[in-house]
């Protein structure tokens, strides 16, 4: 099996061969595929139906269907339908497990040679580990299924970057005044903005090809958190659905389809920190219709914020996010979403603080070296997703999507190294279209008493973008140091068979194609290039991606899996054309782990796993050269575990600990150091929910010491962190309070190894030390809601 493409001026043709291993792996599933058809005996049927929310009528996917003293099971698809074929006839008792949902037992009666149709309705309960399950019928790639949502309804979210912390094991840090997109910590990666992260939310990528401050950057902050609804995490690259930057892993997010009801909330804090919140129902439990007779939901949400935060220098920070959602069954088999949001934020920020301008006096440990930090960036969002079911349990769902969005920063890293007089400043601009489509078909086919997931996948993503690098002084441009346009295109196909080969057994085989064309149209001089000559050219690259994975279920309590996969992330266009980052346009990610997901006692879920990753190429943005280094390919291992654990009906216990060890594999010893990636972070704290409406929690985060350079010679300093929340809810109100950093610690937020010369330092001399950005001190906030 074979994978062509053609650069188009390079009229050139490479050819990429499948490996080997996948090939006899499908070779397998389709000999047992042929085994597994029986000839269908005429005493059989078939049972199919609907899941719906009891409450909103909406259809509910991924419900998993079992059978009393049967095998057999499934769950539903997209359009919340399911299909159970070849059943002896008989009398059934059909049961659902759904996390967040129960419904009743449900006796059905099937004769020979008939379909009989069932509908099952469920209604949301207050969590309960004894009945968490540890299998995931319509997705095995999501073990940590059952964690994320457990922590979904015990961790407090109180901001956008709280809902990128509910991925086990993901740390962030802010440094720009919290404007601008978290840096990101996971599995021994400092993903820097998302480089090796992917990120969604409602199917729209966050992560930004070729942007202006940084490979994959995510700025999450367009995201309201009281709209979540879902978080599905993938850890490692062996999910064929995602393609670019999903190398230590994927976040999902969901946004709600319906409101249980309007809600209008205040927020105040220290630091003259203001929020306020709308969330409106507009049909009002399906009173008033829209566009169909059957099931609708529409509301708007918006939030305003402001906060002066805790820096010497005020940071005016400002952020609007708006929200407006419908979700529709138009017939029984075809349902429609529609969504449209807007965000805007500006802000001013302290930067990177060096620790010698803290010892000498220079300024104190909340101040800046230049006050003159910060930006603005907007973000406006269209999306269309149409799901439609077809014949032969097929279902087809398709996404349109465009974004507009703006980006200007100004920053200044190395103060005055470059410039003694004015200064190093910078500012990055990014003025950006973007373009998607996707579409699934998705079938499920019973092979005798097998079951026989398909989904096939194709899509596109079309960046448009004015990028430029700017050199300024108090935020006024001397001159431009690059400046372009930008046309990146990405076109993907992707297949993924999931068959149970026993009762206990289901394999997992994937393989996806990715093609890129990088297009940069330089308007300036190009001074690293011999002929400067404007940097301009379009090339074109591919990566196909195989995946394996294994899950067995030893018994209901104990899922064990191996898991391995090939992924990729993209390089900056300008590093593509200009032609700094030689072969390693796509560079490849080789990765593979066991592990498992049990429950040893009734009320405690654990999930651990054993993993390794080779990365091809570290890449390393130099923003104010608007370049990008390599650092040579790396090797990573670690062991992950989580655990969450009911105490008692209202008191919760969760830990997550995660050790990590990487090196750069071609440099020496004891300069073979990854900069900034953490080798032990631990996450946990205690919940209590009672059923009155009072709820509390108790939490840390613990990240160790790291080396920030190469040799090791500069530390980035851990903390331990201790935050607090409370609350009050009623059915018409709600009040709470959120402490951060309980106990008043001195922590760095950010951290980096940075050579940079002050003001008050001769000319000619830098020195190269830690820069931190220092984090929240104690910080108390109160807020308060009104339900109607």
């Amino acid at each position: 099996m074979e994978f062509s493409y053609s650069a188009p001026r390079a009229g050139t043709v490479r050819r990429i061969a499948l490996p080997k291993l996948l090939v006899a792996v499908y070779s397998l599933l389709i000999l047992l595929v042929a085994l597994s058809q029986p000839a269908l005996a005429q005493n059989t049927g078939t049972l199919r139906g609907f899941v719906t929310d009891s409450l909103s009528g909406q259809r509910l996917p991924g419900v998993g269907i079992r059978l009393d003293g049967q095998t057999q099971g499934t769950a539903s698809d997209a359009t919340g339908a399911f299909r159970i074929a070849n059943l002896p006839a008989g009398t059934y008792t059909v049961r659902t497990t759904a996390l967040g949902y129960r419904g009743p037992a449900t006796t059905v009666t099937l004769a020979a040679g008939a379909m009989q149709s069932v509908q099952l309705r469920l209604s949301a309960v207050s969590l309960s580990l004894q009945e968490v399950t540890v299998s995931q019928p319509q997705d095995p790639n999501q073990s940590l299924a059952a964690i994320s949502h457990i922590d979904q309804v015990l961790r407090p979210v109180n901001s956008a970057q709280d809902l990128l912390r509910l991925v086990p094991g993901l740390f962030i840090a802010q440094h720009a005044g919290g404007g601008k997109a978290e840096q990101i910590f996971l599995r021994g990666f400092d993903a820097d903005h998302g480089t090796d992260f992917a990120v969604s939310i409602d199917g729209l990528p966050v992560n930004m090809v070729s942007h202006a401050h940084g490979q994959g950057y995510a700025d999450f902050h367009f995201v309201i958190p009281e709209t979540v609804e879902q978080l599905r995490v993938y850890k490692g690259p062996y999910t064929a659905r995602f393609g670019d930057f999903a190398t230590a892993g994927a976040g999902e997010f969901t946004t709600k389809t319906s409101l249980e009801r309007s809600q209008a909330k205040v927020e105040l804090g220290q630091f003259d920190t203001r929020r306020a919140l709308v969330m409106l129902d507009l049909l009002g439990n399906n009173k008033r219709h829209l566009l169909s007779k059957k099931p609708e939901s529409a509301y708007v949400a918006a939030e305003y914020n402001f906060t002066n935060s805790y820096f010497d220098q005020k940071q005016h920070f400002k952020r609007f996010n708006g929200l407006a959602k419908y979700t529709g069954q138009l017939t029984d088999q075809t349902s429609l979403t529609l969504l449209g949001s807007h965000f805007t934020s500006n802000w001013d920020a302290s930067g990177q603080v060096p620790e010698r301008g803290v010892a000498e006096g220079l300024i104190s440990r909340y101040g800046s070296i230049d006050p003159t930090e910060g930006g603005s960036t907007s973000r406006t969002n269209a999306s269309a997703v149409l799901t439609t079911g077809l014949a032969h349990d097929a279902v087809l769902r398709q996404q349109a999507y465009y974004s507009k969005y703006d980006f200007s920063l100004y920053s200044n890293f190395t103060f005055f190294l470059q410039d003694p007089i004015n200064g190093d400043g910078i500012q990055q601009v990014d003025d950006r279209h973007l373009f998607g489509y996707t579409a699934t078909y998705d079938q499920e086919t019973q092979l005798g008493s097998r079951r026989l997931h398909s989904t096939l996948g194709i899509g596109t993503r079309n960046d448009f973008s004015n990028l430029a690098l700017r050199h300024t002084v108090r935020r006024e441009v001397l001159d431009t140091v690059t400046n372009g346009r930008l046309y990146e295109r990405n076109i993907n196909a992707f297949l993924d068979e999931t068959l149970t080969l026993t009762d206990q057994l289901t394999v997992n085989a994937s393989v996806r194609a990715d093609v890129f064309t990088f297009d940069f149209r330089g308007q300036l001089y190009d001074t690293t290039s011999l002929s400067l000559q404007p940097l301009r050219g379009r090339t074109t690259k591919a990566r196909v991606s195989p995946k394996l994975n294994l899950y067995y279920e030893l018994n209901p309590s104990v899922q064990l899996f191996v898991r391995s996969g090939i992924g990729f992330h993209s390089n900056d266009a300008r590093g593509v054309i200009r032609g700094t980052v030689g072969d390693n346009v796509l560079p490849r990610a080789i990765g593979y782990e066991v592990g498992s997901t049990f429950k040893p006692l009734p009320s405690l879920v654990i999930n651990t796993a054993l993993w390794a990753l080779h990365l091809q190429d570290e890449l390393v943005y130099i923003g104010d050269a608007g370049e990008v280094e390599s650092s040579g390919p790396t090797r990573r291992f670690g062991v992950d575990l989580a655990a969450r654990y009911q105490l008692t009906p209202s008191l919760f216990a969760d830990l997550d600990l995660n050790y990590n060890h990487g090196r750069q594999v071609d440099a020496p010893a004891g300069a073979n150091y990854i900069p900034l990636a953490p080798s032990f972070t631990s996450i946990g704290g205690f919940t209590l929910k009672r059923p009155g409406g009072f709820t509390a929690s108790l939490r840390y985060r613990y990240i160790d010491d790291r080396p920030a350079n190469d040799d090791g010679s500069i530390t980035a300093r851990g903390y331990f962190l201790l935050d607090a929340v409370a609350s009050y809810t009623s059915s018409r109100f709600q009040l709470g309070i959120t402490v951060e950093n309980l106990a008043n610690v001195e922590w760095n937020q950010a951290q980096f190894a940075t050579e940079t010369r002050l003001p008050n330092e001769p000319l000619g001399t830098s020195v190269d030390e830690l820069h931190f950005t220092p984090g929240t001190p104690f910080y108390l906030k109160g807020n308060f809601s009104v339900f109607f």
